[in-house]
């Protein structure tokens, strides 16, 4: 992958978290957030999430993304994020809704340090080849469902669902 700028990165320790609406607009950012991404909290409250959104994150993988959370199911996924002045970093996210009255009502990420070797062995290369699929038409949704359609090949092929792949990478295989 090509990356415009530097590689930012938090402590272990650390956990970047966000809440949005219904339609991904920020609710909530933590401190560790806003340091990372360099942003302040009067600029991303009420901004799409996609204002931190890496022009190599396939657009695949948000996709399924979305799709699993909108039916009120969580969702583990690697993702490289970008910062205010270009540069970027890599989390692992977990993404569950938040419910009122039974209903969901936004959603909730808690990101950490994900293990750099997974980054540079499994998930930069799934990457790079979902984005050359996304990038081989001129209509965008046709090469999201092109994308997710190999992600799903490559699952298939593993004989793993999305879940059990990001598990197994995050328990070290």
């Amino acid at each position: 992958m090509n990356y415009k700028g530097n590689e930012v990165f938090f402590d272990r320790d650390e956990l970047i978290v966000s809440k949005t609406d219904l339609k991904g607009r920020i609710t909530y950012a933590n401190h560790t957030f806003l340091e990372i991404a360099g942003y302040t909290e009067d600029e991303v409250l009420g901004q799409p999430h996609n204002l931190i959104r890496h022009e190599n994150m396939p657009r695949g993988v948000f996709e399924l993304f979305w799709s699993t959370i909108s039916e009120g199911d969580e969702i583990f996924a690697y993702v490289v994020n970008s910062t205010k002045n270009g540069d970027h970093y890599w989390v692992i996210a977990h993404v569950t809704p938040s419910y009122e009255n039974g209903q969901i009502a936004g959603y909730h990420s808690t990101r950490r340090v994900p293990d750099p070797k997974i980054i540079s062995t499994v998930i930069e290369p799934l990457y790079d080849e979902l984005n050359s699929i996304e990038g081989r038409t001129s209509n965008r949704k046709e090469g999201i469902q092109n994308s997710v359609e190999r992600l799903s090949a490559i699952l298939a092929e593993n004989g793993k669902s999305y879940d059990e792949f990001i598990s197994s990478m995050m328990r070290g295989h």
